[in-house]
Protein backbone atom coordinates (compact mmCIF):
# COMPACT_ATOMS: atom_id res chain seq x y z
CA UNK A 1 0.00 0.00 0.00
CA UNK A 2 1.29 3.47 -0.89
CA UNK A 3 0.87 5.94 1.98
CA UNK A 4 1.53 9.69 1.65
CA UNK A 5 2.04 12.00 4.61
CA UNK A 6 4.28 14.81 5.81
CA UNK A 7 7.08 14.15 8.29
CA UNK A 8 8.94 17.06 9.87
CA UNK A 9 7.74 19.33 7.08
CA UNK A 10 8.75 17.02 4.21
CA UNK A 11 6.25 15.15 2.01
CA UNK A 12 6.86 11.40 2.23
CA UNK A 13 5.51 8.37 0.38
CA UNK A 14 6.10 4.84 1.54
CA UNK A 15 5.10 1.51 0.04
CA UNK A 16 4.48 -0.74 3.03
CA UNK A 17 2.00 -3.19 4.48
CA UNK A 18 -1.04 -1.20 5.68
CA UNK A 19 -0.85 -2.52 9.23
CA UNK A 20 2.85 -1.83 9.72
CA UNK A 21 3.26 0.34 12.79
CA UNK A 22 4.09 4.01 12.34
CA UNK A 23 7.02 3.55 14.75
CA UNK A 24 8.53 0.88 12.49
CA UNK A 25 8.02 2.94 9.33
CA UNK A 26 9.71 5.94 10.96
CA UNK A 27 12.66 3.91 12.22
CA UNK A 28 13.12 1.34 9.46
CA UNK A 29 11.83 2.92 6.27
CA UNK A 30 12.52 6.61 6.91
CA UNK A 31 15.58 6.12 9.17
CA UNK A 32 14.20 8.52 11.79
CA UNK A 33 15.46 6.61 14.81
CA UNK A 34 14.80 9.21 17.51
CA UNK A 35 11.51 7.64 18.56
CA UNK A 36 12.24 4.50 20.54
CA UNK A 37 10.33 1.33 21.26
CA UNK A 38 10.18 0.91 24.98
CA UNK A 39 7.19 -1.31 25.60
CA UNK A 40 5.35 -1.73 22.29
CA UNK A 41 2.06 -1.40 24.18
CA UNK A 42 1.54 2.37 24.47
CA UNK A 43 2.44 2.44 28.15
CA UNK A 44 5.87 4.08 28.27
CA UNK A 45 5.73 7.03 25.84
CA UNK A 46 9.21 6.44 24.37
CA UNK A 47 7.76 6.37 20.85
CA UNK A 48 5.68 9.56 21.15
CA UNK A 49 5.26 11.74 18.06
CA UNK A 50 2.80 14.45 17.04
CA UNK A 51 0.15 13.56 14.48
CA UNK A 52 -1.67 16.70 13.32
CA UNK A 53 -0.52 18.43 16.51
CA UNK A 54 -1.61 15.72 18.95
CA UNK A 55 0.85 13.58 20.90
CA UNK A 56 0.38 9.86 20.21
CA UNK A 57 2.25 6.64 20.85
CA UNK A 58 3.50 5.65 17.40
CA UNK A 59 3.70 1.99 18.43
CA UNK A 60 -0.11 1.93 18.52
CA UNK A 61 -0.72 3.58 15.15
CA UNK A 62 -0.81 1.61 11.92
CA UNK A 63 0.68 3.38 8.92
CA UNK A 64 -2.65 3.29 7.08
CA UNK A 65 -4.03 5.66 9.73
CA UNK A 66 -1.61 8.45 8.84
CA UNK A 67 -2.52 8.95 5.17
CA UNK A 68 -2.56 12.71 4.55
CA UNK A 69 -1.46 13.67 8.07
CA UNK A 70 1.38 15.81 9.37
CA UNK A 71 3.80 14.05 11.70
CA UNK A 72 6.41 15.70 13.88
CA UNK A 73 9.15 13.53 15.37
CA UNK A 74 11.84 14.46 17.85
CA UNK A 75 14.18 15.01 14.90
CA UNK A 76 11.83 17.76 13.70
CA UNK A 77 11.97 19.72 16.95
CA UNK A 78 15.29 21.36 16.21
CA UNK A 79 15.24 23.44 13.08
CA UNK A 80 18.47 24.47 11.39
CA UNK A 81 20.33 21.84 13.45
CA UNK A 82 19.91 23.97 16.58
CA UNK A 83 18.45 22.56 19.75
CA UNK A 84 15.30 24.14 21.10
CA UNK A 85 15.50 25.53 24.66
CA UNK A 86 13.72 22.46 26.04
CA UNK A 87 16.38 20.15 24.58
CA UNK A 88 19.15 22.39 25.89
CA UNK A 89 17.57 22.41 29.36
CA UNK A 90 17.31 18.61 29.41
CA UNK A 91 21.03 18.38 28.68
CA UNK A 92 22.12 21.18 31.02
CA UNK A 93 19.99 20.09 33.99
CA UNK A 94 20.58 16.37 33.50
CA UNK A 95 17.08 15.30 32.55
CA UNK A 96 18.41 13.21 29.66
CA UNK A 97 20.35 10.14 30.60
CA UNK A 98 20.23 6.83 28.70
CA UNK A 99 18.15 8.32 25.86
CA UNK A 100 15.39 5.73 25.56
CA UNK A 101 12.67 7.86 27.17
CA UNK A 102 14.06 11.28 26.28
CA UNK A 103 12.49 11.66 22.81
CA UNK A 104 9.00 10.87 24.11
CA UNK A 105 9.45 13.10 27.13
CA UNK A 106 10.56 15.96 24.88
CA UNK A 107 7.45 15.52 22.74
CA UNK A 108 5.12 15.42 25.77
CA UNK A 109 6.86 18.41 27.35
CA UNK A 110 6.64 20.40 24.12
CA UNK A 111 2.92 19.65 23.90
CA UNK A 112 2.47 20.75 27.50
CA UNK A 113 4.45 23.98 27.07
CA UNK A 114 2.64 24.75 23.81
CA UNK A 115 -0.71 24.50 25.64
CA UNK A 116 0.42 25.97 28.95
CA UNK A 117 3.59 28.11 28.85
CA UNK A 118 3.63 28.43 32.66
CA UNK A 119 2.79 25.01 34.10
CA UNK A 120 3.14 24.30 37.79
CA UNK A 121 5.27 21.36 38.89
CA UNK A 122 2.08 19.36 39.41
CA UNK A 123 0.92 20.23 35.89
CA UNK A 124 4.31 19.17 34.53
CA UNK A 125 4.03 15.86 36.38
CA UNK A 126 0.56 15.34 34.93
CA UNK A 127 1.69 16.38 31.44
CA UNK A 128 4.50 13.85 31.52
CA UNK A 129 2.37 11.17 33.19
CA UNK A 130 2.38 8.88 30.16
CA UNK A 131 6.17 8.76 29.96
CA UNK A 132 8.24 6.31 31.95
CA UNK A 133 11.89 6.82 32.86
CA UNK A 134 14.09 4.46 34.82
CA UNK A 135 17.23 6.61 35.04
CA UNK A 136 16.52 10.08 36.40
CA UNK A 137 13.78 9.71 38.96
CA UNK A 138 11.91 12.52 37.15
CA UNK A 139 13.13 15.40 39.35
CA UNK A 140 15.65 16.66 36.81
CA UNK A 141 13.19 16.15 33.97
CA UNK A 142 10.60 18.26 35.79
CA UNK A 143 13.28 20.85 36.63
CA UNK A 144 14.24 21.06 32.94
CA UNK A 145 10.66 21.55 31.79
CA UNK A 146 10.03 24.09 34.55
CA UNK A 147 13.13 26.05 33.48
CA UNK A 148 11.53 26.50 30.05
CA UNK A 149 8.33 27.98 31.45
CA UNK A 150 7.55 31.51 30.38
CA UNK A 151 7.73 33.87 33.37
CA UNK A 152 4.45 35.56 34.30
CA UNK A 153 5.83 38.99 33.49
CA UNK A 154 7.41 38.06 30.16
Amino acid sequence: MNISFIVNGEPRNVEVAPMKRLLDVLREDLRLTGSKEGCGEGECGACSVFINGEVVNSCLVSICQVEGTEILTVEGLSGDDRLIPLQEAMIKIGGAQCGICTPGILMAAKALLDQNPRPTRDEIRAGLGGNLCRCTGYVRIIDAVESCSTPLNA
